[in-house]
């Protein structure tokens, strides 16, 4: 069922309003979205190399602080994984693309 006319000049407002709200913008924006998401798991990466880091050193201790560590590290693992699993494939897709690749000379013949 098509749009009145009313409904298409507020529907044209509302659009002239949200492409005028910079903050908005950068919000949703693919870099907003992914952004997030993609703090929580390079945060959640340095704890877990933390978590494993404490494990090592907690065997020397003890082995039920050594456990501890283990399960921090579990935590961690779970973290990335929900985090991943909310950026999506598109998402993964997206950032991977914003990552700078280094370039790599041949030698010629």
């Amino acid at each position: 069922m098509p749009l009145s006319d009313d409904e298409q000049r507020i529907l044209r407002e509302i659009e002239h309003q949200l492409s005028a709200d910079e903050k908005f913008a950068s919000a949703v924006s693919s870099k907003g979205l992914y952004s997030h998401s993609a703090k929580r798991v390079w945060w959640s990466l340095l704890g877990m190399v933390v978590c494993l880091v404490g494990i090592v050193a907690a065997l020397q201790i003890h082995y039920l602080v050594a456990f501890a560590a283990f399960i921090g590290m579990l935590v961690f693992a779970l973290l990335i994984e929900r985090q991943l699993r909310l950026i999506g494939r598109a998402g993964v897709q997206d950032l991977a693309q914003k990552i700078p690749r280094p370039r790599v000379n041949f030698p010629r013949d």
